[in-house]
């Protein structure tokens, strides 16, 4: 049964960057969609911050772009969430989905959409 695993978080000071891994284990990202969720403290999950579709264009939210981005390596099945400036209102925890198909804005796809999730990593931004 294929999943995704999520790597990569912790805790940084305000401006630190990381980076997170989400790994297939089970199947290939090849030819999925996978976007990258984060669910803050008393809150929902949000839609996707970031998708990168799976001809490799990346879609980012306005609150994230220029700070965020996504990067594949189809050999390894990964795909990576570069952060930098990390901003205490970054602090949430961080999963990843596959979809095979997403929308044609790929940022306004339902949680329903994505079949494969992983756990998700902690980020903490705190000084």
């Amino acid at each position: 049964q294929g999943r995704l695993v999520e790597s990569g978080g912790g805790l940084v000071q305000p401006g630190g960057s990381l980076r997170l891994s989400c790994a297939a284990s089970g199947f290939t990202l090849r030819g999925y969609a996978v976007g990258w969720f984060r669910q803050a403290p008393g809150k929902e999950r949000e839609r996707p911050f970031g998708v990168s579709t799976s001809d490799s264009r990346s879609f980012y939210k306005d609150s994230v772009a220029g700070r965020f981005t996504i990067s594949r390596d189809n050999a390894k099945d990964t795909v990576y969430l570069q952060i930098n400036n990390l901003q205490p209102e970054d602090t949430a925890r961080y999963y990843c989905a596959a979809a095979w198909q997403v929308y044609a804005d790929p940022l306004l796809t339902p949680e329903g959409q994505w079949g494969y999730w992983g756990r998700g990593t902690q980020v903490t931004v705190s000084s």
